[in-house]
C-alpha cells in the first residue's frame, strides 16, 4: 500500500494531515527559519543547512534571504546557481533546478495544485474531527533545465518544465511547458521569439 508521501509524488491526491508529510514540513520550517537567520557571509553554516534542508545542492549555488520551501527534500539544485531574495518553492513534488540557473527575486515555484471542480476539490459533509483535512490536493513535477534565466516575480506552475537556454521575462505565469532556446512572457506565458545561442 501507498505511503501519502508516495501517492504525493505519484500526482495522486494525497492527505496533506499525514504524520509524515506534516514531520517534513516542521522540519523544513524549522530549517528555513534557522537559513534566513544567518549572516550572508556565514557560507560554511549556511551551506550545510541548505545540504540537510534539500535533496540536493550542487556547487557554486547562492541561495539568497528570506527563502522559503514546502518539504525541501524534493528540491534539487544544479552547479552554478543563484536563487535571489524573496523566493518561494512549494515542493510537494519534485523541483529540479539544473546547472547554470539564474532566479531572480520574488519567483515562486507552486507543484501543488487542487482540482477546479468545487466537488472534488472540497470533501462533502466533512468533520473538523477527522484525519483528513477538508480540502483535496495533489501535486505535479517542475523542471527548470540547464542555462536557463528566470526574471523577477515570475509564478511557476505545476506539471511546468522549462527547456534548457530559456529566459522567462520578469512577472510572467508560466502555466505551460517551454521550449529549448526560448524567450517567453506574459500572462499565460507564451514564447515571443527563439535565443540566438543554439
Amino acid at each position: 500500500m501507498k505511503t501519502e508521501l508516495q501517492k504525493c509524488l505519484d500526482g495522486e491526491i494525497f492527505n496533506t494531515s499525514d504524520k509524515e508529510i506534516q514531520r517534513i514540513i516542521h522540519n523544513a520550517r524549522k530549517l528555513t527559519k534557522d537559513y534566513n537567520s544567518t549572516v550572508s557571509t556565514d557560507s560554511k553554516n549556511r551551506r550545510k543547512i541548505l545540504t540537510e534542508l534539500l535533496g540536493n545542492v550542487g556547487n557554486n549555488v547562492n541561495i539568497d534571504t528570506p527563502f522559503y520551501c514546502d518539504y525541501g527534500q524534493h528540491i534539487s539544485v544544479g552547479d552554478n546557481v543563484i536563487i535571489n531574495i524573496n523566493c518561494t518553492f512549494v515542493d510537494c513534488n519534485k523541483i529540479e533546478i539544473g546547472n547554470n540557473v539564474l532566479i531572480a527575486s520574488n519567483v515562486q515555484i507552486y507543484t501543488a495544485t487542487h482540482s477546479t471542480n468545487v466537488n472534488e476539490r472540497l470533501v462533502d459533509n466533512w468533520d473538523s474531527n477527522s484525519e483528513f483535512p477538508y480540502f483535496r490536493t495533489f501535486s505535479q513535477p517542475i523542471k527548470i533545465e540547464n542555462n536557463v534565466w528566470i526574471g523577477g516575480g515570475v509564478i511557476i506552475l505545476p506539471g511546468v518544465t522549462i527547456g534548457e537556454n530559456s529566459v522567462i521575462g520578469a512577472g510572467s505565469i508560466v502555466t505551460k511547458s517551454i521550449p529549448a532556446n526560448s524567450v517567453a512572457v506574459g500572462n499565460p506565458c507564451k514564447v515571443i521569439r527563439k535565443t540566438d545561442n543554439y
